[in-house]
């Protein structure tokens, strides 16, 4: 469950994202192309404009009559003014003598000063575009002219008209192609990025379900590895208890024999050894060792007392006088006792740590060889 809503906020944060994006994107871009469009056609009408005065003034300067001329250009261009973009001509007081609707004959000329200013000096689009998309104007075919060419010889203008309707259907029709092209980029990225989420963190889910199952095999192997620690424990504390009633009914039939200052037990088992504290020789019962570790080639013995003391034996000749079932070489430095075992923990990917009862300032580390020895031991 929590994995579906982690995929649907994903998708979900995308797609605002984008929508944020497209929004700020679609406006930019729309202007940029719409700007661009009118450039270009603004540029050919000017050009038109500026060859129908040459032809006028041909004609003209050919003694051909001035109405003759109009009545010419009037037919040519009568029902254009529903085009984006047309001719027509007025006269220096501003009334149109030719225009596409005859009707606006004799009609003073629809202009905007400062946008044939900005056209003229900046050449560029800008001012008509923001014209069209802020004007109000609804009347049907309404125009304006955005350029003028003289006639030279006459006083005659001609106009390039744009017709404001038409060319806000035609902004309208590049505003809806580009809000669809980014419909379709935006479902197009939602769906494919749905995809990719969904596969990527199937991937990484299944990754993470190999760690956990192989995690939880550990846990449950060092889990199943303290229970027989603790059931070892047990089994030999119980042992611990019956070699001591022995021992204490074979001590009072011990025999003993003395020669000289040495003492010689017939038992032929050790059940203690000797050690050092200072200059004090010390017995120790061996079933009251925790420990015992080298330092500086100096072997210390540790009881579960805390008691410290040392040997001038080495750790081999230790090992060899404990009970292998109830001592263990873990490394090279120590020898633990199965009682002060107090915890056993996964170190590294196959090693173990030992944590004893007693505290020592050493980490004691059972290595990737001696662990299935040491898991073998525990069995026992």
């Amino acid at each position: 469950m929590r994995k579906d809503r982690l995929y649907l906020f994903t998708v979900l944060s995308i797609t605002i994202v984008f929508l944020i994006i497209s929004v700020i994107g679609a406006k930019y871009f729309i202007k940029a192309s719409a700007n661009q469009l009118i450039e270009v056609q603004v540029e050919t009408s000017k050009r038109e404009a500026n060859e129908v005065a040459n032809l006028m003034d041909f004609q003209l300067r050919k003694n051909i009559e001035k109405q003759e001329v109009l009545d010419h250009l009037q037919n040519t261009i009568t029902k254009t003014d529903t085009d984006t973009w047309f001719i027509s001509v007025f006269d220096w007081s501003g009334n149109k003598v030719c225009h596409p609707n005859i009707t606006e004959l004799g009609q003073p000329v629809n202009s905007d000063d400062d946008l044939l200013a900005s056209l003229k000096e900046k050449n560029n689009s800008d001012d008509l575009y923001d014209i069209l998309v802020n004007s109000t104007t609804e009347k049907e075919n309404f125009s304006e002219v955005i350029h003028i060419a003289p006639v030279k010889s006459s006083d005659l203008l001609v106009g390039a008209n744009v017709n404001i309707n038409s060319i806000r259907l035609q902004m309208k029709r590049l505003k809806r192609n580009f809000y669809l092209i980014f419909l379709i980029m935006g479902i197009s990225v939602i769906i494919l990025t749905s995809l990719a989420v969904r596969i990527i963190g199937s991937k990484y889910e299944k990754q993470l379900e190999l760690k956990y199952t192989t995690l939880e095999t550990e846990v449950i192997n060092l889990s199943k590895l303290n229970t027989d620690l603790v059931s070892y424990k047990e089994k030999k504390e119980k042992k611990m208890e019956e070699e001591a009633k022995a021992l204490e009914k074979a001590e009072e039939k011990e025999a003993v024999e003395v020669v000289g200052n040495t003492e010689v037990a017939s038992e032929p088992n050790k059940k203690r050894i000797l050690t050092y504290i200072r200059n004090e020789l010390v017995p120790v019962l061996i079933n009251d060792i925790a420990y015992v570790y080298t330092e500086n080639t100096i072997t210390y013995v540790v009881t579960f007392d805390g008691k410290k003391s040392t040997s001038n034996a080495s750790l081999d000749d230790m090992y060899s006088n404990f009970d292998p079932t109830l001592f263990f070489r873990a490394n090279r430095q120590f020898i633990i006792s199965i009682s002060a075992i107090d915890k056993i923990i996964k170190y590294g990917k196959s090693q173990l740590k030992i944590v004893l009862i007693s505290k020592t300032s050493e980490e004691i580390l059972i290595s990737k060889n001696k662990a299935a020895e040491f898991r073998q031991w525990l069995n026992m």
